[in-house]
């Protein structure tokens, strides 16, 4: 009956998909939902998202669902679709719920269901907002790619990187073609930038990449030298720390080659997501619950994986709590983000399951 239901939960979010800080119907389904299965809970005033108990005591176990999709093309048109799997995530925790219900747990349980993880800040405002107040373990759950994890395989923690973002903007002074010298050229800069980020280097041992992913500059007329031009960058690393002097060396380099060609660079870094702190102890409450339920032959070693999550801002601002994110081997393909996006759907009752069985482990923990 759960099975079904949460093929159902599927159903309407995947044909129902809304963006960050928009998923106003997901947030009212959402609550529809858990007033139907007799589950207290509440939303906010200024965002989306729902925050719902069960259980009784003073200690609390917590579990975060994303739930917003992206804005892609899609057959030619750009819409919001969930190729990053936020419906898959949703129905999951909503389907553990229901696994848990009738279950003795020794804590209570939360359930955040949290707004705007594509934008990187959705985790924050649950943070700001008390989603997280006495909690003790924290676990999420995505499904993986095929390349990942296959179907059938288990992972008790995603390692995922981190990641932020540099929009950047030359101000320099248009000149004629033939005056070069009545002007302050953005392409030179520009290009020193371009072959500048590829200098930056660190240990071979540490994962980490920065690369150009933007280049704006002129207009129609190709006998003006643009004064402007703007950029973006992406850079990225498995180690927080590692992201932190990477950013520190790229705008102290960027810096430096404004000054050089006397032009004024605007740098504005952004969406910054942290890389993955996993807790061993919720690690090894979710390993025994994967092969209590898939057996050893399902359990799969922690991955690690380039992409982020903001769910490890919980961890980056609260020190003290243990986390980790299951990960569910789904034969997802061609890939997450991908716009025809698709994977096994009893990947989802699977995941419902490890899921529901790791938090009453650490509930009684």
């Amino acid at each position: 009956m759960v099975a079904k239901q949460i093929e159902q939960w599927f159903d309407h979010f995947h044909k129902n998909p809304e963006v960050s800080w928009k998923e106003v119907q997901t947030t009212k389904k959402i609550s529809e939902i858990l007033t139907g299965l007799g589950v207290e809970h509440h939303t906010f005033d200024d965002v989306t998202g729902v925050v719902a108990e069960i259980g009784e005591g003073d200690r609390i176990i917590a579990v975060r669902a994303d739930i917003d999709a992206l804005w892609q093309e899609v057959n030619g048109v750009y819409q919001a679709n969930h190729s990053c799997g936020h419906d898959a995530n949703m129905s999951m925790v909503l389907g553990a719920l229901s696994y848990l219900q009738n279950e003795k747990l020794g804590s209570r349980i939360r359930f955040i269901f949290q707004p705007a993880e594509e934008k990187g800040n959705g985790a924050n405002a649950m943070i700001d907002r008390g989603a997280i107040e006495g909690v003790s373990h924290l676990f999420g759950i995505h499904l993986r790619p095929q390349e990942e994890l296959p179907f059938g395989k288990v992972t008790p923690a995603i390692h995922h990187g981190a990641a932020v973002f540099l929009e950047g903007k030359i101000i320099g002074v248009d000149a004629h073609g033939a005056r070069p010298h009545q002007g302050k050229n953005a392409l030179d800069p520009l290009f020193a930038i371009g072959q500048f980020v590829k200098t930056v280097q660190f240990s071979p041992h540490e994962s980490y990449s920065a690369k150009l992913t933007k280049v704006q500059a002129g207009g129609d007329s190709v006998n003006i030298i643009p004064g402007s031009a703007a950029f973006s960058i992406d850079a990225r690393s498995q180690s927080n720390a590692v992201l932190n002097e990477l950013k520190e060396r790229l705008t102290e380099g960027i810096e430096a080659i404004g000054k050089m060609y006397d032009v004024e660079i605007e740098l504005d870094w952004y969406d910054y997501t942290p890389a993955a702190e996993v807790s061993k102890e919720a690690a090894a409450i979710a390993k025994e619950a994967i092969v209590e339920t898939v057996g050893e032959e399902g359990y799969e070693q922690d991955i690690i994986t380039s992409g982020s999550d903001d769910f490890h801002f919980y961890t980056i601002r609260n020190p003290q709590l243990k986390a980790a994110m299951i990960g569910i081997g789904a034969d997802l393909g061609p890939g997450l983000h991908h716009p025809e996006m698709a994977f096994n759907r009893e990947a989802l009752t699977v995941g419902a399951r490890v899921l529901a069985a790791t938090l009453k482990k650490a509930s009684l923990s």
